[in-house]
C-alpha cells in the first residue's frame, strides 16, 4: 500500500466531519445575529400571543390563569373592535393612496434637473425627520381655530361654514390625522420612488421621444414598468406600517370623538396601558397580525403571478 493511500485510509474517517463543518461555518459566523433576533424579536412576539390565551390584567393580583379562546369569542362580539377594523380600512387606504400619489409626483418633480433642487430635496425629506410625537402635536395645534389657521384657511376656500376644529367632528375628525400622516408619509414614497427614477436608463426616453412618443405615452410605457417593482413593496411595506401606526391617531384624537377615529391598533393602546387588560389587548393583536399576514401573502402571490406574465 503505498504512501497516500495510507494517508488516504487516515484521513478518510475526518472528510464527513469537514463536510459538516463547512456547511456549519456559516451559521456560526451568523449565530450572534440569530441569537439577537430570537433574543430580542422572535422570544418576545412569542412571549405577546401566549397573552392572548390569558387573563393577564395588571391590577388583578390573581389574573395570569390560562382562559383559551375567551378573548376571541368576547372580540367577535365587540362592536367597538368592528368600528376599529372599519376605521383601519379608511385610515390606511386613504393615507397610503394620498402618500403614493404625492411622492410619485414629487419624485418625478425632483427627477428633473433644476436650479436649487439638492435644497429642496433636503426640505422635501424634512417631514421624515420630525418625530411623530412632535408631529401630531404640530397638526393638532394647526387645526384648534384659536391658535391654528387651518380652519380659517377652509372657511375661506369654502370647505367649512365655520372656523371648527375638524377634530371634534365626527364626520371629520378621521382627515386630521390622515392629513398629518400624508404630510409625513409624502417623503418615504418621494425618496425610494426618486431613486427607482434616477436607474431607469435615459437612452430609453431619448429612443421613445425619437419615435414620437409624448410625455404620457413614454411615463406609461417606459416609467411605470420600471418602477412596478418599487411600487410594489413600498405599498407593501407602508400598509402594514400604517395600518399598526397609531401614534398620530392617539396623539390628535385619542380615538375620539365617539371613537370615530379609533383604529385597531389605538384600540389595542387603549385596552393595554389605559385599561391594563394586556390579555384581551393581545387577542387584538394576534388578530391584527392574521390580518396584515394574509394580506401580505396575497400581494407577494399576485406580484409573482405578474412577474410570471412578463
Amino acid at each position: 500500500m503505498s504512501y497516500h493511500q495510507v494517508a488516504g485510509t487516515r484521513t478518510g474517517g475526518k472528510r464527513p466531519l469537514r463536510r459538516f463543518a463547512d456547511a456549519a461555518e456559516p451559521w456560526f459566523y451568523s449565530a450572534p445575529v440569530l441569537v439577537l433576533i430570537i433574543a430580542v424579536m422572535l422570544v418576545p412576539l412569542l412571549l405577546g400571543l401566549s397573552y392572548a390565551f390569558r387573563d393577564i390584567q395588571l391590577l388583578n393580583p390573581f389574573s395570569g390563569g390560562f382562559v383559551g379562546l375567551k378573548h376571541l369569542k368576547a372580540l367577535s362580539q365587540d362592536a367597538a373592535f368592528y368600528r376599529a377594523l372599519k376605521n383601519t380600512l379608511w385610515w390606511t387606504g386613504a393615507s397610503v393612496f394620498l402618500q403614493f400619489f404625492f411622492g410619485l409626483i414629487l419624485a418625478l418633480l425632483l427627477d428633473k434637473p433644476f436650479a436649487g433642487r439638492g435644497i429642496a430635496q433636503a426640505l422635501v425629506f424634512l417631514p421624515w425627520a420630525v418625530p411623530t410625537f412632535l408631529a401630531g402635536l404640530n397638526w393638532a395645534w394647526l387645526f384648534n381655530p384659536v391658535i391654528g389657521p387651518l380652519p380659517h384657511w377652509m372657511v375661506s376656500l369654502g370647505l367649512l361654514s365655520a372656523p371648527n376644529n375638524i377634530l371634534a367632528d365626527p364626520q371629520l375628525a378621521m382627515w386630521g390625522p390622515i392629513i398629518a400622516n400624508v404630510w409625513w408619509g409624502i417623503p418615504f414614497f418621494a425618496i425610494t420612488l426618486l431613486a427607482a427614477l434616477q436607474a431607469i436608463p435615459r437612452d430609453l426616453y431619448e429612443a421613445a421621444a425619437i419615435d414620437g412618443a409624448n410625455p404620457l405615452q413614454r411615463f406609461i410605457s417606459i416609467t411605470l414598468p420600471f418602477l412596478a417593482p418599487t411600487i410594489a413593496i413600498t405599498i407593501l411595506l407602508r400598509t402594514v406600517w400604517i395600518a399598526n401606526f397609531a401614534d398620530l391617531i392617539v396623539v390628535m384624537t385619542n380615538g375620539g370623538p365617539a371613537d370615530r377615529t379609533q383604529i385597531v391598533a389605538s384600540y389595542i393602546f387603549t385596552q393595554a396601558f389605559r385599561r391594563l387588560d394586556f390579555g384581551y389587548a393581545s387577542a387584538i393583536a394576534l388578530v391584527l397580525l392574521v390580518l396584515l399576514l394574509a394580506y401580505s401573502m396575497l400581494i407577494v402571490v399576485i406580484r409573482q403571478r405578474l412577474i410570471e406574465k412578463d
